[in-house]
């Protein structure tokens, strides 16, 4: 088997740059990220293969060209404060804490909640904090956000989420009609009252369980 390097640099060149991600802060968090610490230990060897795989309570991590694609969208600086509604793994977020200042993370299966705190904790990621909760409803008590980021696919955009989001900033969220297939989109918040929307690409995420999701 190549090593778990040589693997992590084939993702960056064949499955990203080859593929449009051109932002070297996202490409060099996508680098520094070690995806097989967030995945089940058998699966190691496809760790960096570009398909999303399989990790407890029914969930998946995203393929890698997504993950670095949502954030490259977020358009992130490092003195950003991202929302992450999705924790999963905690890959996502790990990206995303190698870029912004702090990620909040909201996740509504407490075992995983609980299983990304640990990982963090053994991997040093002190920047990010993970609430067991609706994320739907966002986290308020840390609002406004400068970025949003959902990692599940909405019927329609939570308001609770456009509420929380900075004016300047952005929300990446897939939304649509089904439960298999999305399209992700894009909001701007311009100003206190006007949001700029805008289509991305198709995209096929597990539904967005809450109060505001489905």
């Amino acid at each position: 088997m190549k090593t778990l390097d040589y693997q992590r640099d084939t993702m960056i060149r064949e499955h990203l740059m080859s593929r449009g991600i051109r932002d070297r802060a996202v490409l060099e968090a996508m680098r520094d990220v070690p995806r097989e610490e967030f995945i089940d230990g058998r699966m190691v060897e496809n760790a960096y293969g570009d398909h999303p795989l399989p990790i407890a309570e029914g969930q998946t991590i995203s393929q890698p060209y997504i993950v670095a694609y949502m954030t490259e969208a977020l358009e992130l600086k490092s003195s950003d404060r991202v929302l992450e509604i999705g924790t999963g793994s905690g890959y996502a977020a790990a990206v995303l804490s190698r870029i912004a200042t702090t990620v909040y993370s909201v996740e509504r299966l407490g075992g995983l909640a609980q299983g990304a705190r640990e990982r963090f904790d053994r991997l040093g990621y002190s920047n990010i904090v993970v609430h067991e909760g609706d994320g739907t409803l966002g986290w308020p008590e840390h609002a406004p956000y400068n970025a949003i980021v959902v990692t599940a696919g909405a019927p329609k955009v939570p308001q609770p989420l456009l509420d929380q989001l900075a004016i300047g900033g952005r929300l990446v969220i897939p939304v649509g009609r089904s439960y298999d297939v999305q399209m992700l989109v894009r909001v701007r918040r311009v100003t206190e009252g006007d949001y700029r929307s805008e289509e991305l690409c198709g995209v096929r995420f597990v539904p967005l369980i809450g109060a505001a999701g489905w």
